[in-house]
């Protein structure tokens, strides 16, 4: 109920930074940010950026290049995993196959593993700047914090502030007992607080998202980044077929969007020839029928699942695009152009940055040719690369290179060469 009051503000709802830690391959803090520079730089591409209320900059689109099983995979997923704890209030702790190996091995003493972290910052629909951080284990909550402040310049004001400060663990029927210290800024709302906390709980019990709670007693910034990060952020892990994995998804919505006459315009990316789709409403990735006129005038169809792999594809993906430029949505999509074209894909990239627009497309690549300084950033260029002793993943951008300048031809001949990793190791 309070995210449909929500989405009737309207506003700038957009990514300013994602960190996380301790997440599959990743162990040390890795860093993810969407912010332009604070430089004369950014006046070179003024498409490629919105000026927000809040006074961010901020960027519309990022690429994550990188090797195969590098943890480009692994980045895209910690941010899937976040967002699935705000969906149903699920069980909120950390599953062991998501722990870094570094932190696998729980010390004799059955104290718990190092937790898991993750950090988000986002413009909300107000144009008010959210930031909320957890810290999980493999039992539950160890702090959970959120914040807000009216723009950039402001500072922030706790809404929920809560630390586990003790844990007592029993091997027989697995009761943990905490003890708590929180800060709420909602009235009426610590005694509901200790009532959790006053049983000792179960390590499997379903405890949630304590910024759920006092969204449902109603706090409002608390209702504005849940529907932000339910509503405004969609993630798309790796399918090894996308299209495939649209059918299994609820195609009332995605049925809406390919309807629209702006999502042809967005399809004949791939092909020029496309000129009308005969959409199944049952089935639209798969037996929905594809119209093209050859130069003479003539008309011929070729259902989608008897269409090349490269237009199947990118049928699914151009109903995300549609949701990033026309309805500000916030998508990282994980090998978005696996198997299109180099020229669609910077196609795809100039469509998004030349649309005015409140969206923002980020998506992981093995494509070398979106290292290119003519249509990026350098903060909007990524690398992720494991290494070859620990195999633990590093996230980083090519703006951390000084010596890496605007008027470098061909980046991509640094990262063949490996001076700037994220390249295979032997």
């Amino acid at each position: 109920m309070y995210n449909e009051h929500i989405k009737l503000l309207g506003g700038e709802h957009m990514l300013i930074s994602y960190k996380f830690k301790n997440f599959c391959s990743f162990d040390q803090e890795a860093e993810f940010d969407l912010l332009a520079p604070a430089n004369k730089v950014k006046n070179r591409f003024p498409d490629n950026y919105i000026q927000t209320d809040a006074g961010y900059d901020i960027l519309k689109t990022a690429v994550v290049i990188g090797e195969n099983a590098g943890g480009k995979t692994n980045f895209i997923n910690s941010l899937f995993f976040l967002k699935s704890l705000f969906e149903n209030n699920k069980v909120v702790r950390a599953h062991k196959g998501l722990i870094n190996i570094n932190h696998t091995d729980i010390p004799s003493d059955k104290k718990p593993c190092t937790p898991q972290e993750f950090d988000i910052q986002v413009v909300g629909n107000t144009g008010t700047t959210y930031h909320y951080k957890l810290q999980i284990d493999e039992y539950c909550i160890v702090s959970e914090e959120f914040s807000y402040k009216k723009d950039k310049s402001s500072r922030e004001k706790i809404v929920l502030f809560l630390e586990r400060d003790k844990i007592d663990i029993k091997d027989v029927d697995k009761r943990i007992t905490i003890n708590v210290n929180y800060d709420l800024s909602v009235k009426n709302s610590k005694r509901e607080i200790e009532e959790i906390y006053a049983r000792p709980t179960h390590s499997n019990e379903n405890v949630g998202l304590f910024i759920t709670k006092i969204a449902l007693l109603g706090d409002e910034h608390a209702m504005e980044f849940i529907s932000w990060m339910n509503d405004r952020l969609i993630v798309e892990s790796q399918s090894s077929d996308y299209s495939l994995y649209r059918e299994w998804q609820n195609v009332e919505e995605d049925v809406r969007i390919i309807e629209d006459p702006r999502f042809l315009d967005i399809l004949r990316m791939v092909d020029y020839s496309i000129c009308d789709i005969e959409i199944d409403e049952e089935k639209p990735f798969r037996n929905s029928r594809i119209v093209r006129k050859t130069k003479a005038g003539k008309s011929f169809s070729r259902e989608l699942k008897s269409d090349s792999g490269g237009v199947r594809e990118f049928f699914a993906w151009a109903v995300q695009l549609f949701r990033v430029v026309y309805e500000d949505k916030v998508i990282f999509a994980d090998e978005m152009d696996r198997v299109i074209n180099p020229i669609l894909a910077e196609r795809i990239v100039a469509f998004i940055n030349g649309k005015e627009h409140r969206g923002q497309f980020i998506f992981s690549s093995h494509n070398v040719l979106h290292l290119d300084l003519k249509n990026y950033m350098k903060e909007q260029i990524y690398f992720v690369t494991k290494n070859r002793d620990s195999l633990n993943s590093e996230l980083y951008s090519l703006a951390d290179f000084p010596e890496i300048r605007y008027e470098t031809a061909k980046v991509y001949e640094f990262y063949m060469k490996g001076i700037l990793g994220g390249t295979a190791f032997e």
